[in-house]
């Protein structure tokens, strides 16, 4: 492990900066990479568009003859961009997030090749459910599991290399109907909260129809040089450092917090800013942290249940880009001991359908009465 390290520590001084390729502009390539509503108008009949609206915004069901023009329209779409396989992406007990990719290639009863996608595909797959945790709720061998189409979360075209894959964002849950996942409890208490807070609300005003959850979070993370922790088993089996001495400087003197980004950290961020905006993550702030090699970005507030896809795509983005830097990205919450850990803080609001934070106290508090309720 000696000898690892101080190879490592030459090939730094020797390692070449990585070329990273960003647009002039944000806007330019935001959602790029993302059906939105604005795309489905485009892509869909008015009958069609109407009825994935009405699930986007009222949680209306999509009748299975509505799914199929949706889902040839999103096909259309995404072969636009060169896609040849689509996966329901979910959220299983594991902390990561699970696919399973099929083409849109078959075969007719005569053996003619075509490309096709119906509505069956896209709102309901049955994944393999015994290898997932699921706390004890079902025996091996009662391995079906269901995952379905969430279309309050817009489905999205993943670039990996060379290759492209449409991501259809889904609840998983058993055969029987308990959840398997995080998102589809957090639906559940999302839709609580708004029938409790409408309930509320219609004291104050009737125009008030929908109040929604937002969420602003911030992801901290830490950055180490690859072939540093290739030195290290403890990191690279479980994250965190385990044994070890305490570095000669720590965070004692606070002058790593908001300091000026290190060229090659700052190089990783801007590449994986340009993959997030491709796929709707709005980030917008970007510092460094207050322990050594700690950074922090944050996105602007959106919908809680989008926000929370978006944090579990970016840490998935996260990784997968630092390879391309020789660095290494540490999510665990304390890798390292007598230093500050990584915290993700959720700011949290509620906002109604008429444009009201309701938690916003505004300039007279005291008197306002939705606020104090």
């Amino acid at each position: 492990m000696t000898s690892l390290r101080f190879k490592a520590i030459d090939n730094l001084r020797n390692s070449a900066k990585t070329d990273v390729k960003t647009s002039s502009r944000i806007t330019d390539i935001f959602n790029e990479n993302v059906f939105t509503l604005k795309k489905a108008r485009n892509y869909l009949s008015d009958d069609a568009y109407k009825s994935l609206l009405a699930s986007t915004h009222a949680g209306k069901k999509i009748e299975r003859q509505m799914g199929n023009y949706i889902a040839s329209g999103l096909r259309t779409w995404a072969e636009e961009k060169g896609v040849t396989h689509f996966t329901h992406w979910f959220q299983p007990l594991t902390g990561l997030s699970a696919e399973k990719h099929d083409s849109f290639f078959t075969l007719k009863g005569d053996g003619t090749p075509i490309e096709e996608f119906d509505g069956g595909a896209l709102i309901q797959q049955e994944p393999d459910a015994s290898s997932f945790p699921s706390g004890g709720l079902r025996a091996t061998f009662e391995a079906r599991g269901y995952t379905a189409w969430d279309p309050s979360s817009p489905p999205f075209v993943m670039e990996i290399g060379q290759g492209k894959t449409l991501c259809i964002p889904t609840i998983f849950v058993s055969y029987t109907g308990e959840s398997l996942d995080t998102k589809t409890p957090l639906l559940k208490a999302l839709v609580a909260l708004d029938k409790a807070a409408v309930d509320v609300c219609q004291y104050f005003d009737k125009n008030i129809s929908k109040v929604n959850a937002t969420l602003g979070w911030e992801q901290e993370y830490f950055v180490v040089d690859a072939g540093l922790a290739i030195a290290r088993p403890d990191l690279l089996l479980t994250g965190r450092t385990v044994f070890g001495h305490a570095p000669a400087k720590g965070q004692q003197l606070d002058d790593h917090y908001f300091g000026a980004i290190p060229e090659r950290v700052y190089a990783f961020m801007r590449d994986y800013e340009q993959e997030s905006y491709r796929l709707g993550i709005p980030l917008r702030t970007r510092h460094n942290e207050v322990a050594p090699a700690q950074f922090e970005c944050a996105p602007i507030y959106e919908e809680t249940n989008l926000a929370v896809d978006h944090n579990t795509l970016l840490m998935d983005i996260m990784s997968r880009v630092a390879k391309r830097h020789n660095l290494m990205v540490l999510l665990h919450e304390k890798p390292f001991a007598g230093i500050n850990g990584s915290g993700k803080h959720n700011n949290w609001s509620m906002s109604t359908d008429t444009g009201v934070n309701l938690l916003a106290p505004g300039k007279t508090p005291k008197t306002n009465l939705m606020f104090l309720t």
